[in-house]
């Protein structure tokens, strides 16, 4: 077998496990990723449109705007008035800030116990590994 072959192979294997456990860890908090990774973009990030939002998560407008529309309905997060009807700019509401900072604490822990054992430099590489393979893919 290759090694791009063994590396993405690799990756397919981590990635569903891992996505697997987050929503379990997510679910205490009566979440799921996608809702969660609007949350932590609109809490690191700041405003966003559902373009915007779409464009981070790679996935179709319609999908974020059910996404969004769920997490509107459990008052996490709120659409800013504009001049731009068209725009749906949204914002947490303090709900959401506060469900981020308690949910942060879960994610947390997950993250260390998944990365335990692994030295900082290896952590570093792999992100600037990943950087580089998802910039040669959306270029």
């Amino acid at each position: 077998m290759k090694l791009s072959q063994k590396f993405f192979h690799q990756l397919l294997m981590l990635y569903r496990p891992f996505e697997k456990r987050l929503n379990i860890e997510l679910s205490k908090h009566d979440l799921h990723r996608a809702q969660w990774t609007i949350i932590y973009y609109l809490e690191n990030f700041g405003t966003a449109t559902l373009v915007e939002l779409s464009n981070y998560q790679g996935v179709e407008k319609p999908t974020i705007t059910r996404t969004v529309s769920q997490l509107e309905e459990l008052g996490y997060v709120e659409q800013v008035p504009g001049k731009d009807k068209r725009k749906r700019q949204m914002q947490l509401t303090e709900s959401g800030k506060q469900m981020y900072q308690t949910v942060r604490m879960t994610v947390d822990e997950y993250e260390k116990d998944i990365l335990k054992g692994i030295p900082e430099d290896d952590q570093l590489t792999a992100i600037r590994v990943m950087d580089a393979i998802r910039t040669n893919i959306i270029q």
